[in-house]
């Protein structure tokens, strides 16, 4: 089951929730406002017999010709948009989000993997439509809802497929969802916001950011101990150095 991380680059975030680009061999973080975060912004995909997954997409920029970035780096891992079947969504903000939409030539929106389903936690898209900017942007996120694309989710949890589960997490954001991809050889677990960096997995503590910081590090753990227990892949959308890790 071969996983692609689709590194969008590597930003600083700070209060103002505006991912700037920083460059590691030029750049200095110290010189970036006071309380900035350090972060890659990486999807990935995942390739099963019958599907290809896409986890989260990313910020929606486009690149230096002017093409999404998420088309380029799903070209670049041997695959075309087209060719996508699943788009599953830890949740709405606008780094994993961005990349849901795009405009065509006649500044048109329309869904980014044209075949996909996007599977979308009902409650998150509730909340993301209430709660608006900075983290969440409706006119970018709100248009696939109409899309004829989308699959919703509902519940404590739940099954996609036989490979592919889900469970509400509700710690970074209230209505967060994590994802388990199975084929009985390897499980990957993809936690969002919640399992984001390695080194969050390792150290224990509560992060600001996070809706229920206690939550979150208690869920860390709990995924911790299962993930070693089971030989889990962890998934990390935003760890500058380390994209995945088997505990």
């Amino acid at each position: 089951m071969p996983v692609y991380p689709l590194s969008e680059g590597v930003f600083t975030i700070g209060r103002d929730k505006i991912f700037v680009p920083f460059n590691l061999e030029q750049d200095v973080l110290q010189e970036r406002p006071i309380g900035s975060l350090l972060v890659e912004v990486q999807p990935f995909l995942v390739a099963l017999e019958d599907d290809l997954l896409l986890l989260d997409t990313g910020l929606g920029f486009n690149d230096r010709e002017g093409v999404l970035q998420l088309h380029t780096n799903i070209r670049n891992a041997g695959f075309a948009p087209e060719e996508v079947t699943k788009v599953l969504m830890s949740h709405l903000h606008k780094d994993h989000a961005g990349g849901l939409m795009h405009r065509d030539a006649q500044g048109i929106y329309k869904p980014s993997l044209p075949n996909a389903q996007y599977f979308i936690y009902r409650a998150e898209a509730d909340f993301a439509l209430a709660t608006a900017k900075p983290s969440y942007i409706p006119e970018e996120i709100e248009p696939i809802f109409g899309s004829g694309q989308v699959v919703w989710l509902d519940g404590t949890e739940g099954r996609i497929s036989e490979a592919i589960s889900f469970r509400h997490t509700g710690a970074h954001c209230p209505q967060h969802i994590a994802y388990l991809i199975e084929d009985g050889a390897q499980t990957h677990f993809f936690g969002g916001d919640e399992a984001p960096q390695w080194k969050q997995i390792k150290m224990k503590y509560v992060a600001k950011y996070d809706f229920d910081g206690r939550k979150a590090m208690q869920l860390r753990e709990q995924w911790a101990e299962e993930g070693k227990r089971a030989h889990w892949n962890f998934l990390f959308y935003h760890d500058v150095t380390t994209p995945t890790m088997q505990l």
